[in-house]
């Protein structure tokens, strides 16, 4: 089976500074991946190769057998909430999402279903016409993430998806990648919050200093090292992403 994400040595260069040193993944189809590094690591520069808002200085990419250089066919494979949700902040909720929705070629009637549907699982409907710059960091995030799966794309791309939410909507939000990814979905998760990709991800890459340092299950990474049974994806990951431990994990 061909991987759903795809990459050969992709390199992300600005003037002196390596941002992303040839990456090379292998996603298969309904994998989340958890991709993790501390700040400046290049994981959003990735992200955004990935989802063709930067251009690769080398390398290259496909996501669901489209190039990244094909910006309008990788659009319709893709949904991406990027750190910073992109909101109107004179639209309420409910019409960003009727306009994706329209933008997105999804049939009134389907997207008037999804849209109450996916409004109703986070409990706030009825803050859903209030104008979204006058929301929470929470609720614009939310708003953000039905943003990103409303089309129902086979790939999903997300930066901090539950920075800013309750426990309950954070909830919400695991769920449903749990329950997109069994039935196909492909997602490609950026996060500092490591339980969560601890509970959800099949496979985890720790990128550091624009390297892959490893690749593994989260539990193998737990693990790898004979570490103890208290030990956490955490543990592991500060490990790895100090100047002197980041060798010896058989990584790129």
């Amino acid at each position: 089976m061909n991987p759903t994400i795809e990459t050969t040595a992709l390199t992300k260069q600005y003037n002196d500074t390596v941002a992303v040193d040839g990456l090379n993944l292998s996603i298969p189809r309904g994998t989340i991946y958890g991709f993790l590094g501390p700040n400046g690591a290049g994981k959003t520069t990735t992200m955004e190769m990935l989802v063709s808002l930067v251009t690769p200085t080398s390398g290259n990419a496909t996501v669901n057998g489209v190039s990244i250089t094909d910006r309008d066919a990788l659009r319709e494979q893709i949904g991406y909430l990027p750190a910073t949700p992109p909101l109107y902040d004179h639209l309420s909720a409910r019409e960003q999402l009727h306009l994706t929705a329209k933008l997105r070629n999804i049939p009134p009637e389907d997207a008037a279903e999804r849209i109450e549907g996916l409004l109703g699982e986070f409990e706030w409907s009825d803050a859903a016409d209030e104008p979204t710059g006058d929301y929470s960091t929470g609720m614009r995030q939310a708003t953000a993430f039905i943003q990103a799966i409303l089309h129902e794309p086979p790939v999903l791309f997300l930066d901090e998806p539950t920075n800013g939410l309750d426990p309950r909507a954070a909830r919400t939000i695991r769920d449903h990648l749990t329950a997109l990814a069994e039935n196909g979905t492909t997602i490609f998760l950026s996060t500092h919050i490591l339980p969560v990709v601890e509970e959800i991800a099949d496979d985890v890459g720790i990128l550091y200093e624009g390297r892959l340092v490893v690749e593994d299950t989260p539990d193998a990474l737990i693990h790898r090292r004979g570490t103890t049974e208290e030990s956490t994806l955490e543990d592991v990951f500060l490990e790895l992403t100090t100047d002197d431990t980041t060798t010896g994990w058989g990584g790129e």
